[in-house]
C-alpha cells in the first residue's frame, strides 16, 4: 500500500481516482475489521516510541495532513489517533493566521507546533496553506509563492534532520464526493457546526485547487519528507492507509523498549519482601 500511495517522480494527481482503494482489495467491512486489527501494533509502536523518549531519545514522527474541506482529516485524527494513546500525541489544526503570527514569517507558528521528542505530532493542516490557498486565491504575490515551495523543502530537511521523521498524506477526495457531504452536514442538525458557507465559494476554485496540490507534491515531496496521495471518497480506506502508512514509518524507525536502570532481580526480590 504504501508504494502505491507515494507521489513518484512522476507523480500525477488527475490520474489518481478519490474512489479506488490502492492496495486493497476488500470491502467496507473489512476495511473497518483491518483497522481495528492494526490498532495494536500501532499502539505498541507509539508507545515504545514515548518509552524511548523517556531514556533520552529525541527522536519524533511528524503527520502532515492536508486536504480539500470535508476530505476526513477530522476522521483520521479520531479514528486512527483515536487508537493510541493521548498523552503520546500532540495534535494542532491550523486556521487562518493571527495578527501576531502575520508579523512573523509563514513558518514561524509551524515551527512552534513541532512535537517534542517520543511524541507523534499531528498537523491537521499545515504550512502548505501558504502555497496551496496563497496561489489559488492570490493572498500573496505569485514570487512569494514560489521562494515558499524551497523554504519548506529546507525546514522540512532540518526537520528530519533533527530526529523527527515526516509523513505527509494527501487526502484526496472528489468534487462529487465533497458535494454530498457539505450537503450531509446541512441536512444534519448535528453537522451544522462543522458547515462553513465559505466552502461552497471554494468550490468554485477547484480546478485550480488540484493544480496547486500538483505543484506542491511536485515540489516538495522528499525522501525525507515524502508525499503519500490517499484516495479519500471511502472515508474507511483513507483511515486504514494513513494506519497503514504511520505504522510502517514507526516499524522503520526500528524503535525498542528501553533497558531498565536497575537490577531487576534485585527490584523483584525487594518487592516480594515488602
Amino acid at each position: 500500500m504504501r508504494r502505491l500511495l507515494l507521489a513518484g517522480p512522476d507523480f500525477s494527481l488527475a490520474s489518481v481516482d478519490p474512489q479506488s482503494t490502492p492496495g486493497f482489495d476488500g470491502g467496507k467491512a473489512e476495511g473497518k475489521a483491518a483497522l481495528a486489527a492494526g490498532a495494536d501494533a500501532l499502539s505498541s509502536l507509539q508507545e515504545k516510541l514515548f518509552a524511548e523518549s523517556r531514556a533520552g531519545s529525541e527522536i519524533a514522527v511528524l503527520l502532515v495532513l492536508q486536504g480539500m474541506d470535508t476530505s476526513g482529516k477530522g476522521g483520521i485524527v479520531r479514528h486512527v489517533m483515536g487508537l493510541v494513546d493521548p498523552q503520546g500525541v500532540q495534535h494542532h489544526a491550523f486556521k487562518a493566521p493571527t495578527e501576531e503570527e502575520r508579523t512573523h514569517d509563514f513558518l514561524w507558528r509551524i515551527r512552534r507546533q513541532l512535537p517534542g521528542a517520543g511524541l507523534i505530532g499531528v498537523f491537521d493542516r499545515s504550512h502548505y496553506e501558504d502555497v496551496l490557498i496563497h496561489r489559488v486565491r492570490g493572498l500573496s504575490p505569485a514570487a512569494d509563492v514560489e521562494q515558499r515551495y524551497g523554504a519548506i523543502q529546507r525546514f522540512e530537511d532540518e526537520v528530519a534532520a533533527s530526529g523527527t521523521r515526516v509523513l505527509k498524506v494527501m487526502l484526496h477526495i472528489g468534487k462529487d464526493e465533497q458535494k454530498t457531504r457539505l450537503a450531509e452536514r446541512l441536512d444534519r442538525k448535528d453537522k451544522h457546526w462543522k458547515y462553513n458557507p465559505g466552502d461552497v465559494d471554494e468550490r468554485a476554485y477547484w480546478d485550480q485547487y488540484q493544480e496547486a496540490y500538483q505543484v506542491a507534491v511536485e515540489r516538495t515531496s522528499t525522501p525525507d519528507a515524502p508525499w503519500y496521495v490517499v484516495p479519500a471518497n471511502r472515508k474507511w480506506y483513507a483511515r486504514l492507509a494513513v494506519q497503514h502508512l504511520l505504522t510502517a514509518t514507526l516499524e522503520d524507525m526500528q524503535l525498542s523498549w528501553p533497558r531498565a536502570t536497575f537490577d531487576v532481580e534485585a527490584e523483584k526480590r525487594r518487592l516480594a519482601a515488602s
